[in-house]
């Protein structure tokens, strides 16, 4: 039995303490939110993100320093857009004995990776606490409901990456230790980016004849070429791309209805602003922040990314969900 620390009791957050306490681990979970920890604490269930999935005997708080008391791992379950400040607030409750576990993948200021900005906050507070990534096709709901899927645990510990994967893998979660956590996390943040632009066809479908299989189909595969060619540019090692954290979570999260980005995309697609289809999400969707960051990011290492540029273009509300459609199709 390991001693789990969840931080962000969102639907994943949620989902995966869920099937950690059902395989009889002991498991805490923070929250910052008011009523997700009225509703746990009570009712043992998180109304607010995963109604349908009790989370019996999940200890909560919104406390950071009693969530930690006596955990072995911690688990980095918020968005990426805070995960540093979350891990800041953490680094003066952090033991020896901590192993964390970033969820959260993506880019972060100063042109690096969220995992690479982790390690350069522990080093410069002196600590030496091992991380790892998770990333996979992992939509919460189906995961919580015991939905077979795969993932990868990346670290570039050899040791932390099959220790965690053996520990935190179930029946119906299955993990795969790797030691690519820069791959990982750039496939982790990209198929973000994918999703969203799928999404534009299922609201292109609701408002026109435009919308279908065959473009959704034509989206996918020309975002998916942009990103082997983007991200082995950026460091993410060639192979990634064909597993559980490039082509498997890329596909689930641009095809699933429980897609948050993919729903994004979406409202987009129907004629809504960025603001107005923010305004109306319930949940984060990386994949706007994930644009923006990979724009940038290409343009500093001189990289076209024509793919990319165009959904930009889109969140910008220079051209519409249409025309940005076509463009992504005429990269094919």
């Amino acid at each position: 039995m390991a001693h789990i620390s969840v931080l962000g009791l969102g639907n994943w957050g949620t989902a995966i303490a869920r099937l950690w306490l059902l395989e009889g681990h002991k498991v805490k979970g923070w929250t910052i939110e008011e009523d997700v920890y009225q509703s746990i604490t009570l009712d043992g269930i998180n109304s607010k993100y995963l109604p349908d999935h009790p989370v019996k005997g999940l200890d909560a708080t919104m406390h950071l320093s009693e969530a930690l008391e006596g955990s072995e791992i911690i688990v980095l379950a918020v968005p990426s857009s805070v995960i540093l400040d979350v891990v800041e607030d953490i680094i003066p409750h952090l033991q020896p004995r901590h192993v964390l576990l970033d969820l959260a993948k993506g880019l972060a200021p100063g042109k690096r990776l969220i995992s690479q900005a982790i390690h350069g906050m522990l080093k410069e507070a002196g600590k030496t606490n091992p991380l790892a990534v998770l990333t996979g096709p992992t939509i919460a709901p189906e995961a919580a409901g015991g939905v077979m899927t795969t993932a990868l645990v990346a670290s570039e510990d050899d040791a932390v990456a099959n220790r965690l994967a053996s520990t935190l893998g179930t029946p119906s979660f299955i993990l795969h230790p790797a030691s690519d956590p820069v791959g990982a996390e750039l496939w982790g943040a990209y198929k973000n980016v994918v999703a969203l632009a799928c999404g534009l066809v299922d609201g292109l479908k609701q408002v026109g004849d435009l919308g279908g299989d065959n473009l959704k189909a034509a989206i996918f595969m020309s975002g998916f070429k942009e990103g082997c060619l983007l991200l082995a540019e950026l460091g993410a090692r060639a192979e990634v791309a064909f597993g559980p954290a490039g082509l498997g979570d890329m596909y689930v999260t641009a095809t699933s209805p429980h897609g948050r980005n993919r729903s994004m995309g979406e409202k987009l697609g129907t004629g809504l602003t960025l603001e107005q289809a923010l305004d109306e999400m319930h949940m984060v969707a990386e994949g706007v922040r994930a644009t923006r960051m990979f724009i940038e990011r290409a343009e500093d290492s001189g990289l076209k990314v024509p793919f990319t540029k165009a959904l930009n273009t889109l969140l910008d509300g220079d051209i519409d969900a249409e025309e940005c459609c076509r463009r992504m199709v005429a990269l094919g």
